[in-house]
């Protein structure tokens, strides 16, 4: 992952700690509002449990990334004033936050489908719709609250399935086999999955040790107790720090070299 989207905490107000809404569930032990900030949140806008968290119930925030949209919103689009000293920003910011966040997240894709893309010719538009995208996160705070997210994300959407369907090309089989979207609590252990197309697929609490999952399109699944212990990720597509935190796995699991081994796989 490139550090200008990697989450930067430290050049961040909390703004995912204030400006995000929660409910109490398997993720979150109790409510929060959005623009309500959370009682761990101190005054330097640090996290009161932060190595603590997975141990008091706060999944939600470990499974969370902003792709740097924290730091870029609280150094670039609102040049370091806090929200706490000045108010009149806040509710703005608090709503600018989250766009941001999905433009970034954008960013985070379309990086990486250039940086595997080998079609000159796609690799051109992704670049194209890479820089449009910034320009995006470069408007005012005013002028991005009045973005048409939905289409712009449609339009990179073509982008990344187009890329997703080329990288996986001559790995995946039965290409006209059902899709499945459920996984929940499955025993995938040892499986072959190379190339398979997993946008969107939900992994809860599923046993993936050991399993083959070079190639596969993880964009937008949900590895919440997953099972990766042994698992081949090397070359998974699209696949984020977040969903790596959310899951359970071990030193002998192969990830992307640009991401981080979770300190809770360390112990565990």
């Amino acid at each position: 992952m490139h550090k200008e989207l990697t989450s930067d905490c430290g050049n961040c107000f909390g703004l995912c700690c204030v400006a995000l809404p929660y409910a109490k569930s398997a993720d979150f032990p109790l409510n929060k509002n959005a623009g309500e900030p959370c009682r761990h949140l101190c005054s330097d806008s640090r996290c009161s449990i932060h190595s603590e968290l997975r141990g008091n119930g706060f999944r939600g925030c470990i499974a969370y990334e902003c792709f740097g949209a924290g730091q870029h919103v609280s150094q670039v689009l609102y040049e370091a004033k806090d929200w706490r000293t000045d108010p009149y920003i806040a509710s703005e910011m608090f709503l600018v936050f989250p766009l941001v966040q999905q433009l970034h997240e954008m960013l985070a894709y379309l990086k990486q489908s250039i940086h595997v893309n080998e079609r000159k010719s796609l690799a051109s538009e992704l670049k194209k719709m890479y820089n449009e995208t910034i320009a995006l996160t470069e408007l005012t705070p005013e002028n991005i609250l009045k973005i048409d997210l939905t289409s712009h994300r449609a339009k990179v959407n073509v982008l990344l399935v187009e890329t997703s369907s080329t990288y996986r090309d001559g790995y995946e089989t039965k290409k006209n086999q059902k899709k499945q979207v459920d996984y929940s609590g499955a025993n995938l252990r040892g499986r072959d999955l190379k190339g398979k197309d997993f946008r969107g697929a939900l992994f809860i609490a599923a046993d993936l040790k050991m399993s083959d999952l070079r190639r596969v399109d993880c964009i937008g699944a949900d590895f919440r107790d997953a099972d990766l212990s042994g698992a081949n990720l090397k070359e998974a597509l699209f696949l984020t720090q977040s969903q790596l935190n959310s899951a359970k796995g071990d030193l002998s699991t192969s990830i992307p070299p640009d991401f981080t081994i979770p300190k809770h796989w360390l112990i565990s």
